[in-house]
């Protein structure tokens, strides 16, 4: 194996400018593009675990880099265009106003959450917090469905009376997490 792995490394250091080349010239992609393919060659060329079965190394390289830069033109006619608009829409999503929004609302949140009975308020945190379902809620407090569907509709019922209704309609997160509530 190391007689095999010394063969690839005198041909990657012998061919690997020439290659970058050769696949230049085939306008197999952009800079960044050429560097990839080359080196998609060399990994299934260490792929290969009978390389004393070729005789001639530099077709066999060239080969594999003319299938392996038809793959990647193939795999970027399929890709779809990029649109930078939702980059936009990114930046003014994150602008320090909004992330100060989001606190007071997560503030807002946990008071009412606080203020709600213990068992709502465990219910809720199970629910949204945890993501468990009404039937994993019944098993770990031992409560019967009707109970945690009738204290989950209370507690909601309380949170919504008790919060700012903007701050209902803009969809607030469950504190330290992406769930909405």
């Amino acid at each position: 194996m190391t007689g095999t792995s010394n063969r690839l490394a005198e041909w990657f250091y012998e061919w690997r400018q020439p290659l970058r080349r050769f696949l230049l010239r085939r306008r197999a992609g952009s800079a960044a593009d050429i560097e990839d393919i080359a080196q998609e060659v060399f990994l299934r060329l260490l792929r290969y675990d009978r390389s004393d079965l070729i005789d001639h190394p530099q077709a066999y390289l060239y080969k594999i880099a003319a299938n392996v830069s038809a793959e990647w033109a193939a795999r970027s006619s399929r890709s779809l265009p990029h649109s930078a608009e939702w980059l936009v829409e990114l930046v003014d999503a994150l602008s320090p106003e909004t992330v100060a929004g989001h606190g007071a609302a997560e503030a807002e949140l946990q008071r009412a959450i606080a203020a709600l009975p213990s068992r709502q308020r465990e219910i809720v945190r199970l629910h949204f917090g945890e993501g468990m379902t009404h039937e994993d809620i019944t098993k770990q407090l031992g409560l019967t469905r009707r109970m945690v569907k009738r204290d989950l509709a209370r507690a909601y019922a309380a949170l919504r009376a008790s919060l700012d209704p903007d701050l209902v309609e803009a969809g607030l997160p469950w504190p330290s997490s992406g769930r909405a509530l």
